[in-house]
């Protein structure tokens, strides 16, 4: 905890964003960070609440009063040494993570939790400038190869941690460079790639081994994996979009939120995008189906890219403007939020199904959308009815389809192996025991989105962490690596 009465002595602050008329012409981070007095302050507010439920409410456990307390007494080296006890990237969390362990603040219940986010931000920044973080390589090697193939967070997380221990590691990505969705999912203006980078040097430091545009399954077969490797595992995150197969879904004009969002951040790394392949949203009406962080990330790209207009349709109920916290807390709670995207010109528009794409020549123009009610059936499960007289239309030359991701690609790799998939059609394992992280193939392993569908990249650095745990186990029979 921070001081003692610091919650009732210091108001809640949080970091600004910059004027909506300034960010939006660049893709650069926008957010202006608190000055050391008045982080000082927030970490103070840290009150002495008996159980700590931010521990809950945070996927890697982060151990937030320690480092609360730290920066209330100005030992930001302390701090950053708790934060990396738990989390080997808090420089992503602390930047797109929606930061559940501010909705399980017991401070939340009068809508003041402390800025976890921003205090935890501002513990690995200031790390970073100081020089304090370094790469850790195993003073020992245990002779042991593994691969870990998808270098997102949980690839990176698990890769990171198996080198410490000692192993052998080869990080193989598809792409051309490491990071996942982080890379080529999250726009440059919510997180700049370098933060990427710098991990990446720091990890082949540290031992890691990265096989960049190499495809398991294409370029090189799941069957020399298993013969060359000690254990595998699989963090290749959940990429197969749900599709929207409608009337005229063929039309030009109508793509995949994740065909759309990678070409920008091409762009911004200075690649070069083919004319025919590029899709841009400048002097366009722009839809985007799906009210979640991606859709979100179009709208903001899209806004940068001098769009007509953005319109959000999200087939749900809008939300409830506040939680009841009686019900909810310390759980994460269905409520209205509004995203710094969504504040520099959007229209969002909620209960709305969309029934037809419609277009001339080929070419999208419009989207037919009708308006939905939700009620219970007699079994109390909610049931979608259109609304009789409710159908309207939209211009549209560009709609992108953000509706969240089914489960894993199949093909190849996957199939090739023959792991089992559970209901949802993720990479089938569990998290405890024994076969914590196993797959249904022998000395094969399973974490993140491949493994528990798509989520946040929170659950995705903590499976990594806790994946590499298990491999450790498999290989040397015991690990000190936390969990």
């Amino acid at each position: 905890m921070g001081k003692p009465t610091g919650f009732m002595e210091y108001t809640r602050q949080d970091r600004a964003y910059k004027p909506v008329e300034e960010r939006i012409k660049h893709f650069e981070e926008f957010v202006i960070p608190l000055s050391d007095q008045e982080l000082k302050e927030q970490g103070a507010r840290c009150m002495d609440c008996g159980i700590p439920f931010c521990h809950q409410g945070c996927p890697v456990n982060n151990i937030i009063p320690d480092w609360n307390d730290l920066v209330w007494k100005g030992e930001w080296q302390r701090a950053i040494k708790v934060l990396h006890s738990t989390n080997n990237f808090p420089e992503f969390t602390g930047r797109i993570c929606p930061a559940p362990c501010q909705e399980a603040c017991t401070l939340n219940l009068t809508d003041e939790p402390v800025t976890i986010k921003t205090i935890e931000c501002a513990i690995v920044d200031r790390a970073w400038d100081n020089g304090w973080i370094k790469p850790l390589p195993a003073q020992h090697k245990t002779g042991k190869k593994v691969a870990v193939v998808g270098s997102g967070p949980a690839g990176m997380a698990c890769a990171q941690q198996l080198a410490r221990a000692g192993h052998d590691v080869t990080l193989f990505e598809k792409n051309d460079r490491i990071g996942g969705l982080l890379r080529y999912g999250i726009p440059d203006f919510k997180m700049e790639k370098r933060l990427i980078d710098r991990r990446g040097e720091q990890m082949q430091a540290e031992g890691v081994i990265f096989r960049l545009s190499t495809h398991v399954g294409s370029d090189i077969s799941s069957g020399q994996l298993m013969n060359e490797f000690d254990a595998v595992a699989l963090t290749g995150g959940s990429e197969l979009p749900r599709d929207l197969p409608v009337m005229g879904r063929e039309l030009e004009g109508v793509h995949f939120a994740m065909q759309f969002l990678p070409q920008q951040n091409r762009r911004e790394a200075g690649d070069a995008v083919a004319a025919d392949l590029s899709i841009t949203a400048t002097d366009k009406h722009v839809i985007v189906i799906g009210g979640g962080d991606t859709g979100s990330d179009c709208i903001g790209t899209s806004i940068r890219q001098a769009c007509k207009s953005v319109t959000q349709l999200e087939i749900l109920p809008k939300p409830p403007e506040r939680e009841d916290k009686g019900l909810t807390w310390p759980d994460w709670p269905n409520k209205m939020r509004t995203s710094s995207s969504q504040e520099e010109g959007t229209t969002r528009d909620w209960c709305v199904a969309s029934k037809e794409f419609i277009g001339e020549n080929g070419k999208l123009s419009k989207i037919r959308c009708v308006r939905v009610e939700w009620e219970k059936d007699d079994q109390g499960t909610w049931q979608m009815n259109e609304i009789e007289g409710s159908e309207f239309e939209l211009d549209a030359d560009l709609v992108l389809l953000a509706m969240g991701f089914i489960h894993p690609v199949h093909e190849g790799m996957l199939n090739d192996l023959g792991v089992d998939y559970d209901g949802r059609g993720n990479v089938k394992g569990n998290t405890e025991g024994a076969d914590a992280y196993k797959t249904s193939i022998d000395k094969v392993f399973a974490a993140g989105d491949i493994r528990r569908g798509q989520s946040l990249v929170v659950w995705a650095i903590r499976e990594g962490r806790q994946c590499a745990r298990a491999i450790d186990e498999f290989l040397m029979g015991s690990s000190e690596l936390p969990r």
